[in-house]
């Protein structure tokens, strides 16, 4: 199925430096970004950088130190669980009645999940899902520090998410103080990532086809605007073994945003055809990273998934578009890939 006339009039702007990256080493395998920085674009390499040792502690994209502690692999499978659960009763209960869905995405979706999944959570952990606390790291602490230290602290609870029941558990403000900032690290990736997904999907292809399955147009949106379009990979001994283009000191930056659009691998690279997802496997197409490699993926694929098939089926029942008058969406260099804004509104 071609994408509609509505869809392929809008034109999507890339920050300069994402732009240079396309324009420059797009069907690229391994090349010099930095005087200490190498970039992969080249699947087989990837692969093979991806599997040569897991990510350390600074590397992993959610869980990495807090406030200099470090969050053990158990700790942060046992936060990935709880997580986990608490999306899994937030889809089973029933949906608010009259949701209405217009307005500036990201912003309205992130809400929405915001309350859908934390909605009986205290104020005090809920504010850390402020998508305003993205413009500094100082805004964040200064909450949580607040937040840690105003009396009243939560006890457990059967109505609060398993997440609020672990903060609930804390005692003393430095406890309080990292709980806090384990709560944002966890629940707000979730949010972020599916309404900026979402967001993506509608810019690049609505109005979707009848026929057309939520599940391919959100692997095909992950394809043309993977969120996480980066990995970075530190300098390491495995790596130079790889690939005598990586020197010893050299630091790795893999880039899912190159090697999902190149034109070795994929029919027709640059048009949004979900379509193409009744015959690949997301899991073992080469070059296709949006929730990283076989050997460590991504803890919130899980979730991802549902979540934006849940939001993609209210969107195209409620007859929502985007609007029409809406012709260029920028996207910004940003850790979280996506379109800055897209506004959804009703048919005049």
């Amino acid at each position: 199925m071609p994408p509609s006339s509505t869809a392929r009039a809008r034109a999507t702007v890339f920050a300069p430096r994402l732009a240079a990256l396309l324009d420059d080493h797009l069907g690229q395998d391994v090349f010099r970004l930095e005087p200490d920085t190498v970039g992969v674009a080249g699947h087989e390499v990837a692969d093979r950088i991806l599997a040569a040792r897991r990510a350390t502690e600074t590397e992993r994209p959610t869980f990495k130190p807090l406030h200099g502690r470090s969050i053990t692999r158990t700790e942060a499978s046992a936060v990935t669980r709880t997580v986990g659960n608490d999306v899994r009763d937030a889809l089973a209960r029933p949906l608010p009645q009259d949701v209405d869905l217009a307005g500036p995405w990201p912003l309205t979706g992130h809400l929405f999940l915001r309350d859908l999944i934390l909605g009986q959570d205290p104020y005090r952990l809920r504010m850390l899902m402020s998508r305003n606390l993205e413009l500094t790291p100082k805004l964040t602490w200064s909450v949580i520090a607040v937040g840690a230290a105003l009396p009243g602290w939560p006890r457990p609870d059967a109505r609060l998410t398993g997440l609020a029941n672990r903060a609930a558990r804390a005692r003393g403000y430095q406890e309080r103080r990292y709980v806090m900032g384990l709560y944002r690290r966890a629940a707000a990736p979730v949010c972020f990532t599916v309404s900026t997904l979402v967001t993506n999907a509608l810019w690049l292809g609505s109005p979707f086809d009848d026929g057309t399955s939520n599940r391919n147009i959100i692997l095909e949106a992950l394809r043309l605007l993977p969120p996480s379009w980066n990995i970075l990979r530190n300098a390491s001994p495995e790596y130079p073994a790889v690939d005598g283009r990586i020197g010893e000191r050299d630091d790795v930056l893999l880039l899912p945003l190159l090697s999902h659009r190149d034109p070795a691998l994929w029919d027709d690279p640059d048009a949004f055809r979900p379509e193409r997802w009744d015959r690949l496997d997301p899991d073992t197409t080469p070059g296709y990273l949006p929730f990283g490699h076989t050997s460590e993926r991504c803890w919130g694929r899980h979730m991802v998934m549902p979540l934006a098939e849940l939001l993609l089926d209210l969107i195209r029942g409620s007859g929502l578009v985007v609007d029409p008058a809406q012709r260029v969406g920028r996207v910004p260099l940003l850790g979280l890939l996506g379109v800055e804004e897209v506004r959804l509104t009703r048919p005049r």
